[in-house]
């Protein structure tokens, strides 16, 4: 169960880098949506993290956490904002994946 919780607190990490792209391109009402998206899914994403931690090595929920937050980041960013898919990101985000699961593993 911690280990659900330390994923939907790293997908809400995603959420908010979703939602902080959006604000590039938002105006007016739609802004004000993306940027409360924003604050609600950071608000969760600590909140969820924390309560991770409460029974998984920190050692181990903080680099989980912040590498599904960058690898979700890179996805959405290629996806959604037509950002470039080169080998070398492709690469290391691969590496990046890889060392999450070895932490899983391990811990």
């Amino acid at each position: 169960m911690n280990w659900i919780v330390l994923i939907l607190a790293g997908l809400m990490e995603v959420g908010f880098t979703f939602c902080l792209g959006k604000t590039k391109s938002a105006t007016g009402q739609a802004l004000t949506f993306w940027w409360i998206g924003f604050l609600v899914a950071l608000a969760l994403s600590m909140y969820l993290m924390a309560k991770a931690a409460e029974r998984l090595p920190i050692g181990t929920v903080y680099p989980v956490w912040t590498g599904i937050g960058a690898v979700g980041a890179v996805v959405v960013g290629i996806v959604f904002f037509h950002e470039p898919a080169t080998f070398w990101r492709i690469l290391f985000l691969t590496t990046l994946i890889l060392s999450i699961i070895g932490l899983k593993v391990l811990g």
